[in-house]
C-alpha cells in the first residue's frame, strides 16, 4: 500500500468548500418537512392509528405525546396547512444561527408540549359535566414557538438584520397570532398559546449573550457627593 503526504489541495484540486449556512439550514427544514409528509403517508396506510399518540392533558401516559405530537396531522388539510409556515419560518429560524435553531426548537417542542399537557383541557368540551378527552397533534405549537421567536429576538439582541425579520414576519404571518385565542371548533388554541410562550422563552434565553453583552458596555455613572 503506498500514501501521499502534503497538504489538502496539494494535488491541484481545490480544497472544499463548507456549505453556507443558509444552505444547511435550507436543508434541515426541507428534511424535516418531508419528515412529516412521510409520518403522514405512514399514518394513513395505518389509519391514523398514530394519531393516537398525541398529547393527552394531565394524563401520564399522555405524556410521551409531547415527543410525538409535532409530528402528527389529523388529515391532508392540516397538513398542507402547516407545510409553508414550517417551510418558510422554519428557514428564516435557522439564520439566526444552526445551533440556536436547535436549541430554540428543543425549548419550543418541549415546553410548548408540557404547556399543552397542562391546560390542553381548558375550555374542552364537557358532557354532563365531565370534561371529554383530548388529543392535541400537529406542527403549529411549533410554527406558532418559531413565530413569536423570531418576532422578538431582534429586540432582545438589538440587532438591525433580526430586528428587520421580526418586523416582516409580524406583517405577513402576525394575523395567525389570533390563533392563540379560543375560537374554532377543533383547533388546538392552547397548542398555540403554549408554543407562542415557548417561543417568547427561547428567545429571552438565547439572546443572553448579546443582552450581557450590552449591560457591561453601558457607562457607569460616578455616584453623587452630597455637600
Amino acid at each position: 500500500m503506498t500514501g501521499t503526504g502534503g497538504h489538502p489541495g496539494a494535488s491541484g484540486r481545490p480544497a472544499a468548500q463548507k456549505r453556507p449556512a443558509w444552505v444547511v439550514g435550507g436543508a434541515i427544514i426541507v428534511s424535516f418537512v418531508a419528515l412529516l409528509w412521510l409520518v403522514e403517508i405512514t399514518d394513513a396506510l395505518l389509519g391514523h392509528q398514530l394519531d393516537d399518540n398525541g398529547i393527552r392533558p394531565l394524563e401520564t401516559d399522555g405524556l410521551s405525546g409531547i415527543l410525538f405530537a409535532p409530528l402528527l396531522h389529523s388529515n391532508w388539510e392540516h397538513l398542507i396547512a402547516n407545510t409553508g409556515p414550517a417551510l418558510v419560518l422554519g428557514f428564516l429560524m435557522t439564520l439566526a444561527g444552526l445551533s440556536r435553531f436547535l436549541l430554540a426548537t428543543a425549548i419550543i417542542w418541549i415546553g410548548g408540549g408540557l404547556g399543552t399537557w397542562l391546560i390542553g383541557n381548558v375550555g374542552a368540551p364537557t358532557y354532563h359535566g365531565v370534561v371529554l378527552e383530548t388529543n392535541h397533534i400537529g406542527a403549529s405549537g411549533l410554527i406558532f414557538g418559531w413565530l413569536t421567536f423570531l418576532i422578538v429576538f431582534g429586540f432582545f439582541t438589538r440587532n438591525l438584520w433580526e430586528i428587520v425579520v421580526g418586523v416582516v414576519v409580524l406583517f405577513v404571518y402576525g394575523s395567525i397570532l389570533l390563533g392563540v385565542l379560543p375560537g374554532t371548533f377543533g383547533v388546538s388554541w392552547q397548542g398555540h398559546l403554549s408554543g407562542a410562550a415557548a417561543g417568547l422563552l427561547a428567545a429571552y434565553l438565547l439572546s443572553g449573550p448579546e443582552r450581557k453583552t450590552r449591560a457591561l458596555r453601558r457607562p457607569v455613572r460616578p455616584p453623587s457627593l452630597n455637600t
